[in-house]
């Protein structure tokens, strides 16, 4: 058993002794152990060490055969070279080593190196003790290591109010209701984690949501992991995200404006949009009367959607639900770019149900029953992102039972 915390990984003996004579460390409790590849395994068995230097050997495949080996949470690998080689360096990086060092460099670059592995390390330790904490009291998912969802209102309010957060941005993130029905929850929490780093603050919230904590980014920063996610989830999967800047907002404030970037998100069919300060809610761009193209093609895509995997659907299955139960009625549907109608036909009587874009936030629906001056005649104003399947299927229902009640009276 050894009692060195620093195990410096060789078999050339020339590099041990120039290594060995510049790395004077500051701490009375650092010691240095030294010994060859073959022996690394089972020295690396004793919990004592917190630092691994390895040194390249003269196959470099081996070298990183051994990183990949020995490669643990357990200790901090940093890579000795003999020369600088970006392919090979990074490679090893890949691998899982912390920092690395040429048995040339000077004595202070390889303390420096050495120092800061042993704050991360330090900080490693700390954070898993905190996180086994916080997973025995039920606050983190074990498995995630998320915030759970009971505590996540509370905790994130508290950490939006740190000075090192509030340069940063916040994320709500979910996948795209076109990949509900393959919805991995599993999936897409491990995608998270592989995609944030160790100071950012990840909590699972409502509907397959996550909210999602980045200090110190900006929004090409909190697009990157956004679309790191999706990289990682590869095309059958598809993720939408709101994102906004923390700053000096409430928790309540950020919240809402994550989820009106979302919903600009879901209706523009992208897959990260930020909210800037000056951009607008739905519900404001209505009431705006400085409405430019940008704003009208935006609203237009978003309604090209919503009559794609909406209206048209929900008049299809409707008409053909309805065709056997309804007798002697001829039932007609269609939709163009100009209105979306539903019109029922029975010995002279007709009824139409009639959807309208105005080219705004809100689409319109008609309900005219023909010979009748009833409270059943109406309309209905519907922002975008209110029109779904289960919500206008019901529209469309009720106007039937009103069409069958007239047609009975």
């Amino acid at each position: 058993m050894i009692d060195d915390n620093i195990l410096l990984v060789t078999d050339d003996e020339d590099a041990a002794e120039k290594v060995l004579s510049k790395l004077v460390l500051l701490r009375e409790s650092d010691s240095i152990a030294v010994c060859d590849y073959k022996m690394a395994k089972r020295i690396l068995e004793q919990p004592s060490v917190s630092i691994v230097l390895v040194h390249e050997n003269e196959s470099r495949e081996k070298t990183l055969k051994l990183i990949q080996a020995i490669k643990s949470a357990e200790y901090e690998i940093i890579l000795l070279v003999n020369d600088y080689d970006q392919d090979f360096i990074l490679e090893a990086y890949d691998l899982g080593v912390s920092d690395y060092y040429s048995v040339t460099s000077e004595s202070y670059e390889m303390l420096i190196r050495t120092v800061n592995c042993f704050k991360s390390r330090s900080l490693k330790v700390r954070f898993a003790r905190d996180l086994a904490l916080l997973e025995k009291l039920g606050v983190v998912d074990e498995e995630t290591g998320f915030y759970k969802y009971k505590f996540s209102r509370e905790l994130l309010a508290e950490f939006i109010k740190d000075v090192r957060v509030k340069n940063g941005m916040f994320i709500i993130l979910v996948l795209d209701e076109s990949c509900k029905t393959r919805f991995s929850a599993d999936k897409l929490s491990k995608a998270i984690k592989r995609s944030v780093r160790c100071d950012d603050v990840v909590s699972v919230a409502r509907g397959g949501k996550f909210y999602i904590i980045l200090p110190n980014v900006d929004k090409l920063g909190a697009f990157a992991v956004v679309n790191k996610v999706q990289d990682i989830l590869g095309d059958k999967l598809i993720v939408r995200a709101g994102v906004c800047r923390i700053e000096n907002k409430s928790f309540d404030r950020l919240e809402k404006e994550a989820f009106a970037a979302l919903s600009e998100a879901c209706l523009t069919n992208e897959t990260s949009v930020f909210l800037e300060e000056k951009v607008k809610t739905l519900d404001d761009w209505l009431d705006d009367k400085e409405k430019d193209d940008k704003n009208f093609k935006l609203f237009k895509n978003a309604y090209n959607n919503k009559l794609e995997k909406v209206i048209a659907p929900v008049f299809f299955r409707l008409q053909k639900s309805y065709e056997e139960k309804l007798f002697h009625t001829k039932i007609e549907q269609y939709s163009d770019e100009l209105q979306s109608v539903f019109q029922l036909n029975h010995d002279g009587l007709e009824s139409r149900l009639k959807i309208i874009y105005p080219g705004f936030a809100k689409i319109v629906i008609y309900i005219t029953h023909e010979g009748l001056d009833t409270p059943e005649n109406r309309e209905i104003s519907l922002n975008l992102n209110e029109v779904t399947q289960d919500g206008l299927a019901k529209i469309v229902e009720d106007f039937i039972k009103e069409f069958k009640k007239s047609v009975k009276d």
